[in-house]
């Protein structure tokens, strides 16, 4: 079992504008798994709040996984990879490198995505697309490494190979 924290980055969410479609599908999907959800919020598309909201998740909460959703493409107010970068010690480029390569056979549109992946101390902070449909698509490409990682960050992961078939 491990904790997670839901972090919806939308301007309009954030002003109660939009539904927040997108957090909803993470917090169902994480439901589906040996996942308790400790944490979840909206904020606007502002570096700052995004990399305080992190920072409090994954150092005073201890979160295990934060998985943020929205901010990751090319609009000006996109800056949810730089307040990412900008808290994480090391990126984890395999999360990120999977989940555009699997997208990219559905869309071509996958490769203006710019999420990344990094760890701050023990917790896995991983940048989904803003879509409902990328949130599911992603996870699912993400979803059978997730809790080795998370055992790996903690120091209790065992042997990584495959599981035998």
């Amino acid at each position: 079992m491990f904790t997670a924290g839901i972090l919806t980055v939308s301007d309009k969410g954030s002003r109660g504008e939009r539904q927040d479609k997108s957090g909803e599908a993470i917090h169902e999907i994480l439901s589906t798994m040996d996942v308790r959800i400790l944490n979840y919020d909206i904020v606007p598309d502002e570096k700052e709040l995004i990399s305080k909201k992190l920072v409090e998740w994954a150092d005073e909460d201890k979160v295990d996984v934060i998985i943020t959703t929205g901010g990751t493409g090319l609009t000006p107010r996109d800056v949810t990879p730089e307040a990412t970068l900008a808290v994480v010690d090391r990126i984890v480029p395999g999360f990120a490198e999977a989940m555009r390569a699997e997208s990219l056979k559905k869309t071509p549109m996958a490769m203006l995505s710019r999420a990344v992946v990094g760890t701050r101390g023990k917790c896995l902070i991983i940048n989904l697309p803003g879509s409902p449909k990328a949130v599911r698509e992603c996870l699912e490409v993400i979803l059978p490494a997730l809790p080795h990682a998370v055992e790996t960050l903690k120091g209790q992961a065992g042997e990584c190979a495959a599981p035998e078939t």
